[in-house]
């Protein structure tokens, strides 16, 4: 049985071939001159590989001595086939020099330390994560900015809450951005500093009603621009008027009877000490986490603290100033530093939820001026609502 050619031939081939025992035609060799048979050869004795021969070092290695052999065929005089004999030597190329530096100041990072030259020193922050001396300048110059206008000329007094409601507005709505919310910024600090007004001149209702008329402003604001978000906008607008502009008030109100300078006085005093009693305790006897999900840098310790340096310096300053009993002053510190964390562990639930670790970068040291603002507010309603009833106004 024979095969068909695949090819289209009809004649039989292989072993099927009539002609298969006559002996196969030779290969037509490409090249005459070159004989297969010399790609076999060897010589029959090895030339040792590392004789010295000053003359030509590597001639032995070659097959048949000839040294176009090495790459498995002999010299051919016309090498134009085979495209590397064609090269170019390769020569030993000197680096460019590098460009010359312009004279002037170095570059960051450049200065290296010698015998007389120490290396550079860097400021090592503080344990609790931020530049103290830069943190206390800060504190000190708001304390006067707070302290003279309200001791000299307490309407100024008023003019540096509104400023301070306005600043932090800013910041809350820069912040709450980043999860996808606009809420509108004009109607929020023009009602803002509308119920600080209200709460100076008519008391404790006209700041509910500032509140009220906030919340509804920056709703028909916000409707000019769709319904697209409306929800979501209008969510993190009434958070923000509740938290600054509404617990801010609450500074007029304390500030409002005649001897409202001090029962703002002690107010911050209690915030403060309770801040610094916390630091104080928490950087040095600091280890069991308050909350660690929210705020891993508070202890249980820190808080300890906190509690005992409100209570003891409110305790003195309720009694030197209005004439309040110790034990009472003692209770006013108490409920003002638990405020304080309480109102400190809120706004980092809102900055760890946001994914920011400052409010903005206002204060060196401290942050955003929420930041500052985060205890001194939840401190606010509830220090109004205690020294009214420790201290009552008389009307």
């Amino acid at each position: 049985m024979s095969h068909l050619d695949p090819h289209g031939s009809t004649e039989p081939r292989g072993w099927d071939s009539p002609d298969a025992s006559a002996p196969a035609p030779a290969l037509h060799w490409p090249e005459p001159d070159i004989d297969p048979g010399q790609w076999h050869r060897r010589p029959a004795v090895l030339p040792d590989p590392y004789a010295e021969s000053p003359a030509r070092p590597y001639a032995d290695l070659t097959v048949g001595g000839d040294p176009a052999a090495m790459n498995g065929h002999r010299h051919d005089p016309d090498d134009s086939e085979y495209p590397t004999t064609q090269l170019e030597p390769v020569r030993d190329v000197e680096p460019e020099p590098e460009p010359a530096r312009p004279p002037g100041r170095r570059q960051r990072g450049r200065r290296r330390a010698g015998a007389d030259r120490p290396p550079t020193q860097q400021s090592v922050p503080s344990r609790a994560g931020r530049n103290l001396p830069a943190a206390i300048a800060v504190g000190v110059g708001l304390g006067a900015l707070i302290v003279v206008p309200l001791f000299f000329y307490r309407p100024a007094f008023l003019v540096v809450v509104a400023a301070a409601v306005g600043v932090g507005i800013w910041e809350m709505a820069r912040a709450v951005r980043r999860s996808g919310a606009h809420p509108p910024l004009v109607p929020l600090i023009a009602g803002g500093v509308l119920s600080i007004g209200l709460a100076w001149f008519s008391g404790p209702d006209a700041l509910s009603l500032g509140l009220l008329v906030t919340v509804l402003g920056t709703m028909v604001w916000r409707l000019g621009d769709g319904p697209r978000g409306f929800q979501r906008d209008l969510t993190a607008a009434t958070l923000i008027a509740v938290y600054v502009p509404f617990l801010g008030g609450f500074a007029a109100l304390l500030a409002a009877p005649e001897d409202g300078e001090w029962r703002v006085l002690v107010t911050l005093a209690a915030v403060v000490l309770s801040d610094t009693g916390g630091y104080a305790a928490g950087v040095n006897f600091g280890k069991h986490p308050m909350a660690p999900s929210v705020s891993p840098k508070k202890s249980w310790e820190g808080f300890a603290g906190s509690v005992t340096a409100a209570a003891l310096g409110s305790a003195l300053l309720l009694w030197l100033s209005l004439d309040v009993a110790p034990w009472w002053g003692a209770l006013f510190g108490l409920a003002i530093s638990g405020a304080a964390v309480l109102g400190d562990l809120a706004e980092s639930m809102i900055k760890r939820d946001l994914g920011v670790k400052d409010m903005s970068n206002l204060l060196p040291g401290h942050g955003g001026l929420m930041d500052r603002l985060d205890s001194i507010l939840f401190a606010l309603p509830t220090a109004y609502l205690l020294l009214a009833v420790f201290v009552p106004v008389l009307e």
